[in-house]
């Protein structure tokens, strides 16, 4: 198929920024080996733990997501907010990511309309739209259309806004002229793998969810958290930001986000850790309305709010040999 006269990168890229992306980036489609043998080391390891969407064979091959696709469009919206973590022990802590209205929500409302806007320019177009949603290695198609650079932490990092953004992207089915990949900016830095108190990022550029706290408190289902993570939580009951606190890019390049929606909802700040472990299911349906923190079910909230009374109790007991 021949690239319609009617679309270019350029415009791509305006329509894109119009829609209120804050960056924009486009990568032909094409086999990276390199890629595909990172992937399947890290799940040859067993670092995906219980994620076993993660084997998917189209995460090493996007054809097997579109088979026309030519061409993708990578986009990132920045969701920094000035507010901090509460220090009182009582409170537990809440990924920024999670703080505001879904991500999903917003970012597929705006890539919807720019898949739209493609589709209009010609009949002949095919699209297709994720926001971490579908079996897409985003921050490495991310990183090939230039939006940034996959850290040691494993996260995206943009010269912009640090790695205080989401990623999405559509596939295309025709080429358009593509980007310069970004090129590594982390240099001799470990902050983030010195920083992580369960020793998650085995180094650099590895992580194992076996080890992380925000994949325990996000995705494991188990009725307890193992030992290791539950004594090392710190305070956290959704996500962990701690290697992207202690980054050097996020610290000095971080904006306060334009999108009024990933301002955080006032029970998502400092929420009671008391509260949490005993929220009930209406409770629970009622404060996470429209929050990307569905995906924690009451029963986890309460097990991690539990958690973190647990080793707090611990820790002020004079006797505990737990540590």
């Amino acid at each position: 198929m021949n690239k319609p006269t009617s679309i270019n990168s350029i415009a791509v890229k305006q329509k894109a920024q119009e829609l209120g992306f804050h960056r924009v980036g486009i990568t032909t489609i094409g086999e990276d080996h390199q890629a595909q043998n990172r992937l399947q080391s890290w799940l040859d390891a067993g670092f995906h733990s219980q994620m076993a969407w993660m084997k998917n064979p189209a995460r090493e091959n996007i054809k097997l997501v579109m088979p026309d696709a030519r061409s993708l469009i990578c986009v990132a919206l920045n969701y920094y907010t000035d507010h901090a973590h509460s220090l009182n022990p009582k409170h537990g802590k809440i990924s920024r990511y999670a703080w505001g209205r879904d991500y999903h929500k917003v970012m597929g409302k705006k890539l919807k309309m720019l898949a739209s806007w493609l589709q209009s320019l010609d009949q002949n177009i095919q699209v297709r739209y994720y926001v971490d949603t579908g079996p897409v290695q985003d921050k490495v198609w991310a990183e090939k259309a230039g939006i940034g650079w996959i850290a040691k932490n494993g996260n995206l990092i943009t010269r912009d806004y640090g790695s205080w953004v989401f990623l999405g992207e559509i596939l295309i089915n025709i080429e358009l002229d593509s980007d310069r990949p970004a090129t590594q900016h982390c240099g001799t830095c470990t902050r983030c793998l010195d920083a992580c108190p369960t020793h998650a990022i085995i180094k650099p550029y590895v992580v194992d969810a076996n080890k992380c706290i925000a994949y325990h408190t996000i995705e494991n289902r188990d009725e307890k958290l193992p030992p290791a993570i539950a004594q090392n939580l710190q305070g956290w009951v959704a996500g962990c930001d701690i290697c992207q606190d202690v980054c050097p890019w996020n610290q000095r390049f971080a904006k306060v986000t334009d999108i009024e929606d990933f301002q955080p909802y006032p029970g998502n700040l400092s929420p009671h850790l008391v509260e949490l472990a005993q929220i009930s299911n209406q409770e629970w349906d009622q404060q996470f309305t429209a929050s990307a923190l569905r995906r924690i079910k009451p029963e986890m909230f309460r097990r991690n709010a539990r958690a973190n009374l647990d080793a707090s109790r611990q820790n002020n007991d004079p006797k505990s040999n737990n540590f």
